[in-house]
């Protein structure tokens, strides 16, 4: 039997054809397929635009004074200093050499700052900046530094922390005249764009990133009103408050956030949509506060069941109303839980994260057309926007206890239901303004128990009907499936009164 060294030479000849053939097959399909878009591989340098909008770009460092605190004695180490808290967790646990404790006849306890940096841009040569609340914070010292290291004293203007925004003033001098940015329009941008963000990355000022548009609408539950820009561009910390600009030298975003297992960048990052960031810096300037709209109603989400139980056309879409403040706009316009909202302002009601969005950019007083479907017709509603206030009462949560067996209950969809009754009120804490059949209990294997249904929770209304008996809620039901319905929409709500729309399956 021939060793395998010597058999190789002979077939090498053969293999390589048969290599050759496939790369060739291969130029062959390639030349065939579509040729490779344009710029696939980027624009060949990005210095120019980098050159054209470095100046603008600013670090910001924020320092806030702090008490130290009690018992540190010991050598003192510069604010940062990785191993601080382990020298100062060593000296008192020691006792403290000197003490410092603040007590009768001691010494004040001393104090010292609490650093920040950060980035920020200017958007107007006059002197104001543009950075993250998040950067500044509570500090009592803000610095603005420019690309050349002068360092300008600033002034916070306004500040808002549901967008994540700050507006600072600094005053420029006449040796160093600042240089602005101007904002592009974020809704043009697309998946797939190109991109570069420039900051401040752990200290490291001036540091030019480059990247796409990873996608748009993000929400990462951060706040209220969500919709990030997500890039690959290298964001790290530092780069906070920074621009995300277009290739037109544009800022299009603003580099708030990073999704990393490390504190590092991953390609995850997030950035403020200009679109969404521009209204909110215009009021910080005018009223050093934000003004935000407010519609007064309590909205959820529309999935696929709750719209065919709804009978919406179109699938799931828009926000549906679930509660109605009785001092607020929308009740005055004639809002009616079991609404859908479908468009405000002209603008489509995708999903119910658009509303609030959408809203609280309006602005107070204005009055607008809110397209709703109610019972399967659309109308349109003029509303009169009110005024946002920060703060809103929470309603209790419904108790978990779970009950003793009731009399002359009815199972309907998986759930003892019971005719409201003073003993139910008070067992469950009930509101008196609260009306329908009180859930009893709830099998935990049925559907009712995978919308979260708990006993305690009263079924207001089946179908978009008022129920007040367990009978109530079966002839709703039998109703239902003779019309061919697949689910069936119930209202219900909490001990303390609010209420929720749950799609539940007939089948």
């Amino acid at each position: 039997m021939p060793c395998p060294a010597s058999a190789g030479p002979a077939r090498r000849p053969q293999r390589a054809r048969a290599m050759l053939a496939a790369l060739l097959i291969g130029a062959t399909v390639a030349g065939s397929a579509l040729p490779p878009p344009a710029f696939a591989k980027g624009p060949e340098s990005l210095a120019d635009l980098a050159a054209q909008v470095t100046d603008a770009v600013v670090n910001i460092s924020a320092s806030t004074t702090v008490e130290a605190r009690a018992g540190r004695a010991g050598p003192q180490l510069p604010p940062g200093t990785p191993f601080e808290d382990l020298f100062e967790e060593f000296f008192n646990r020691r006792g403290g050499r000197g003490g410092g404790g603040g007590g009768e006849g001691e010494a004040p306890r001393p104090q010292r700052k609490s650093n920040s940096l950060g980035s920020g841009f200017i958007i107007d040569a006059s002197g104001i900046v543009v950075t993250n609340n998040h950067v500044i914070g509570d500090a009592n010292d803000i610095q603005v530094i420019l690309s050349d290291g002068t360092k300008l004293k600033a002034e916070i203007v306004g500040k808002d922390s549901k967008i994540d925004l700050a507006v600072l003033r600094v005053k420029p001098t006449a040796e160093r005249p600042l240089k602005a940015v101007p904002f592009g329009n974020s809704d043009t941008m697309r998946p797939g764009d190109w991109v570069i963000a420039i900051g401040n990355p752990f200290g490291l000022g001036g540091s030019v990133s480059a990247g796409i548009v990873s996608a748009r609408g993000r929400n990462i539950e951060s706040g209220p009103y969500d919709n990030y820009i997500q890039t690959d561009a290298a964001i790290n910390k530092g780069n906070s408050g920074g621009p995300l600009f277009n290739m037109n030298g544009e800022v299009i975003g603003i580099n708030t956030a990073i999704l990393s297992p490390t504190g590092g960048s991953v390609g995850i990052g997030f950035a403020v949509p200009s679109g969404t960031a521009k209204p909110v810096i215009d009021q910080l300037r005018e009223f050093g506060e934000v003004r935000r709209g407010w519609l007064g109603v309590r909205i959820q989400n529309v999935d696929d069941a709750t719209a065919e139980a709804l009978g919406l056309k179109g699938g799931a879409r828009g926000a549906l109303v679930a509660g109605v403040d009785e001092k607020g706009p929308a009740k005055t316009a004639g809002l009616e839980v079991g609404d859908v909202i479908v468009r405000f302002n002209g603008d489509a009601v995708k999903a119910s994260s658009d509303l609030p969005r959408i809203v609280a950019a309006t602005p107070v007083g204005k009055t607008v057309d809110v397209v709703i479907v109610r019972k399967g017709e659309e109308t349109t509603k003029p509303v009169t926007l009110g005024r946002l206030e920060d703060g809103t009462d929470k309603a209790k949560p419904a108790s978990l206890r779970q009950p003793e067996a009731e009399s002359a209950v009815r199972q309907v969809l998986g759930m003892n239901l019971s005719s409201m009754t003073d003993e139910l009120r008070k067992r469950y804490s009930i509101k008196d303004t609260v009306k329908g059949v009180v859930v009893t209990r709830v099998d935990p294997n049925s559907t009712a128990a995978d919308k979260r249904i708990q006993p305690g929770e009263t079924v207001v209304e089946v179908g978009q009907e008022a129920v007040n008996s367990p009978a109530d809620v079966s002839k709703r039901i039998d109703a239902l499936k003779k019309e061919g319905r697949k689910s069936v929409l119930l209202l219900v709500a909490a001990a303390g009164g609010d209420v929720r729309f749950v799609a539940v399956g007939l089948e």
